[in-house]
């Protein structure tokens, strides 16, 4: 969907910003507090053993002279539990929706619009053709994520800027207090996806060489 509303920009000579950010530590970051279980209509017994089990998080120090006391942990979800997704998922819908409203729809021509926020798990995109807007839902996700003790790596992050169908290499946008780099200078990938100033597939074609051998069956990747 974001690759299509890049593509619609390009053909139907609109604007279009997009961002792409990226969340520093994404699941050890999460702060219990956002959960919101009951938000969601979970059962009230599935509610007591989930905040049981968040509460068990502990941790403690130890040196050559001493060993601390255990500390209860407020943040961070444990990786490789089946139920971490859900309470990640869970916690950053939270977030999302406080700062969903900051902007409408992105306008992509011939009746098209597209909801300005795009979210899966942590790939958090901001698609917008007003670039007002765009930075105004960024301030906020920015807003947001530093109330929840949580924080975007704006090296890591990337944005894209359409002007009339044509990449803008003026507009810079900034979260947490740094600028974020363009994919004319530096190219991003988002969930498969290469994205770069040329806004074509053509070049990730040929990057990836596949040929099959029809005598052993056997599919060779490069």
């Amino acid at each position: 969907m974001i690759w299509e509303a890049i593509q619609r920009a390009k053909s139907e000579k609109l604007n279009l910003d997009v961002i792409w950010l990226d969340l520093a530590n994404a699941y050890g970051s999460v702060p219990h507090q956002m959960i919101q279980l009951r938000m969601y209509h979970v059962p009230e017994d599935i509610q007591v053993m989930l905040d049981d089990y968040c509460s068990g998080f502990r941790m403690r120090f130890s040196t050559n002279n001493y060993t601390t006391d255990c500390i209860s942990l407020e943040i961070g979800i444990a990786m490789g539990c089946t139920i971490s997704p859900i309470l990640f998922v869970m916690a950053m819908e939270v977030i999302l929706k406080a700062a969903k409203d900051s902007a409408g729809p992105s306008n992509l021509g011939g009746g098209c619009y597209m909801p300005p926020l795009k979210v899966f798990m942590d790939d958090t995109t901001i698609i917008c053709s007003n670039e007002d807007e765009a930075r105004r839902m960024l301030e906020c996700i920015d807003v947001l994520m530093a109330w929840c003790r949580m924080k975007f790596k704006p090296k890591k992050s990337r944005s894209l800027s359409v002007k009339k169908g044509t990449i803008d290499a003026t507009t810079i946008f900034t979260v947490a207090n740094q600028q974020i780099p363009m994919v004319s200078h530096e190219p991003v990938k988002s969930l498969g996806r290469w994205y770069d100033s040329s806004m074509k597939d053509t070049k990730r074609g040929l990057e990836t060489d596949f040929s099959v051998d029809f005598s052993t069956s056997r599919y060779r990747l490069r």
